[in-house]
């Protein structure tokens, strides 16, 4: 797992080369906007629970054969195993938003993941739903410009949707 600094530096030294100035402009702007970056990891972690159990909620409403007998979260130890799943993303989102670098959700959540559900019989395409619905309420509650740093947040807002759209992509 790389942080934005670590990746920079170490992407310059391979090539054997500076770090070039739009790196260097680009790691200023991020530290400029780390106050959102941090505002933003703290609302979405501040509600996960909501996230993941609102989504869950929502995708089980959009698609019920989930949980009807034989779908893939009926039974409380599948629904529980679901839960489970969709907080582990989320918080891995979390921890790219504050790195500003998705190494470490590729690494350590989505590498092998699609194979994992494709042995298990999960449906990928019902747990990338469910990401992009998790996707849709942390965008509301990271983006609510009350009780946080000031300014704008598109490109943040950007960056953050681009995790999950990965997440996505990666499950689905």
């Amino acid at each position: 797992m790389l942080d934005a600094f670590t990746k920079v530096v170490s992407q310059a030294d391979t090539r054997g080369e500076y770090v070039s100035g739009a790196q260097l402009d680009a790691l200023r702007a991020m530290v400029a906007d780390g106050n959102k970056r941090i505002d933003a990891v703290n609302r979405i972690t501040g509600n996960a629970s909501a996230i993941v159990a609102n989504a869950a909620r929502a995708l089980f409403a959009e698609q019920p054969q989930l949980i009807a007998p034989g779908g893939n979260a009926y039974t409380n130890r599948r629904m529980a195993a679901c839960l489970r799943d969709m907080e582990i993303i989320l918080r891995y989102v979390t921890y790219a938003i504050f790195t500003g670098d998705a190494s470490v959700l590729d690494d350590r959540c989505l590498n092998g993941l699609r194979e994992t559900y494709l042995a298990l019989g999960v449906p990928g395409g019902s747990v990338a739903a469910g990401v992009q619905k998790m996707k849709e309420a942390a965008i509301a509650i990271a983006n609510d410009p009350n009780g946080v740093t000031r300014g704008d947040c598109s490109q943040l807002m950007s960056e953050i949707s681009g995790y999950f759209d990965r997440a996505a992509a990666a499950v689905g």
